[in-house]
């Protein structure tokens, strides 16, 4: 069976803010890069690559206060080369 090289997940970011005030939006891009890595069962010779629009949403309102959820577009190309892209999706 194939795999859909695009797909839609949606990440919470709950756990980002059981941490100190000033190190949640680092946390929440730890958080995603987790999350990408679990459910795409990203193997240890694969990249993940964070667009930076992703970045600038997370810290759009600062480090103390990053979003709750986000709702990602990630595609994995066939090439070993080439790494696995996460974008923000389109709304």
């Amino acid at each position: 069976m194939a795999r859909n090289p695009v797909s839609e997940l949606v990440v919470p970011l709950r756990n980002a803010w059981n941490i100190t005030r000033y190190k949640r939006a680092p946390r929440a891009i730890q958080i995603i890069r987790e999350q990408v890595i679990q459910h795409l069962k990203v193997r240890e010779d694969e990249n993940v690559w964070i667009d930076p629009n992703v970045n600038e949403f997370i810290w759009k309102r600062g480090i103390e206060n990053p979003p709750r959820k986000i709702r990602l577009q990630i595609t994995r190309h066939d090439e070993p080369d080439i790494p696995i892209e996460v974008k923000l999706m389109e709304e």
